[in-house]
């Protein structure tokens, strides 16, 4: 229910209809995320790497596995946020539920692993392997 304030400004109450509509910047509708599966091999963690190297990528590991987290706005995001096709938007930002979402807790509080950059997943390439550095030259 929305009300008039102090100096006319509409007061909205704040529940899950309205919750997006207090969301700066619109966190949900900026990125996507895709699984891939679970590097194990020198080999797959040089592929991460490769995907790394290019403009806004990241990789996360959460208690659901790894993903590739491509750091894209949606092209039907409004300036002002909100939908520009939302009567017509695909499925998955119809089943896409607000309760806890990205307006609640940044997600980078639970990852067990999380790669902003390439150069932060190959320090952890380094560590994770006593030869990285040696792999081009055997």
């Amino acid at each position: 229910m929305a009300t008039k304030g102090k100096q006319g400004k509409v007061n909205v109450e704040f529940n899950a209809e309205t919750k997006c509509s207090f969301c700066e910047g619109s966190k949900c509708c900026v990125y996507t995320t895709q699984e891939i599966a679970a590097p194990r091999s020198m080999d797959d963690f040089d592929h991460l790497l490769w995907q790394l190297a290019h403009k806004d990528m990241q990789i996360y590991k959460d208690e659901d596995g790894w993903f590739l987290l491509a750091l894209n706005p949606c092209r039907f995001l409004k300036p002002e946020g909100g939908c520009g096709i939302y009567e017509t938007r695909p499925q998955v930002c119809r089943d896409y539920s607000n309760d806890y979402c990205e307006y609640d807790a940044p997600p980078e509080e639970f990852f067990e692993h999380y790669f902003p950059d390439y150069e932060s997943l190959l320090a952890y390439c380094r560590k994770r392997f006593k030869r990285w550095d040696k792999r081009f030259t055997q």
